[in-house]
């Protein structure tokens, strides 16, 4: 069992983990220079140590110490117990779930790996909002997606916000990143997937129209908020697809759009 060590010091060198969890331009050059990331909460936690991640430590509130005995049985690592005020001060922000954990990251699939057993795949270019990114991978496992392919500008799916949000959704639904952008598509096309890319353009499809789930292999491409997929991006796509719109909407915020685009994609999908 883990020992639990009170710490009373918020400038306790032992937290150095935990620290500035509101800055995320120090998280987005730290977190993977150190290799590390942050699961906040019970859930989140408990699905991180399922997925095989290697906790470094833990930093809780006394009262889930109970909530989190069997997880503290089994662990070799520090776990320090804090008052949720000191909480607050290390790290920026009111830690409602009461608990979080630094995990060691593992190294990231090629994206040749993935797409040599997907079938349903979502390519996401330059979404850089971390609240997007844990919803789009949230839905992708919820409703059936094999893989994620992230352009090089697209946001880190194990920062704390992406993985909070997709309530450890991250860590079931395989990603890696594309090395170039839009050239790493051809690999993707070269695997035998069909891209098609989510536009509200009046010249896109309809999604009834191009039945994605009776295609063999689907790449699904999403663009981030607003500007969605870049030229570069639909000229590269193998055929422009959207979501027919009433009352007068123009489209759906991308993680709304990201959940209608997949259950489409994978309702009714064959069995592999």
């Amino acid at each position: 069992m883990a020992e639990l060590i009170t710490v009373d010091d918020p400038a306790d060198p032992r937290l150095h983990d935990y620290t500035g969890l509101t800055d995320v331009e120090l998280r987005r050059r730290r977190e993977p220079a150190e290799g590390l990331f942050i699961a906040e909460g019970e859930k989140v936690i408990r699905r991180a140590a399922e997925a095989g991640y290697e906790m470094r430590s833990m930093l809780l509130s006394a009262k889930w110490a109970d909530a989190l005995r069997d997880v503290l049985d089994t662990l070799d690592a520090p776990v320090y117990v804090v008052a949720p005020d000191l909480a607050e001060e290390v790290t920026g922000y009111h830690v409602h779930r009461g608990a979080l954990a630094s995990m060691r990251r593992k190294p990231l699939p090629a994206a040749a790996d993935l797409l040599a057993t997907a079938r349903r795949v979502a390519v996401m270019e330059a979404v850089n909002d971390h609240t997007n990114i844990g919803a789009i991978f949230r839905s992708a496992a919820a409703l059936g997606m094999d893989a994620v392919l992230l352009s090089p500008d697209c946001a880190d799916p194990l920062y704390r916000r992406s993985v909070k949000v997709s309530m450890g959704a991250v860590f079931s639904v395989p990603y890696a990143r594309l090395d170039t952008w839009p050239q790493g598509l051809d690999a993707v096309r070269e695997a035998g997937f069909a891209l098609l890319a989510l536009t509200p353009d009046a010249q896109a499809r309809s999604l009834d129209e191009t039945a994605p789930h009776r295609m063999e292999r689907v790449a699904l491409m999403l663009g981030a908020e607003g500007d969605g997929l870049s030229r570069r991006a639909l000229a590269a796509a193998d055929t422009w697809v959207r979501i027919p719109m009433s009352h007068g909407v123009d489209s759906l915020n991308v993680g709304a759009a990201a959940a209608v685009a997949f259950y489409a994609v994978t309702a009714g999908r064959p069995e592999a």
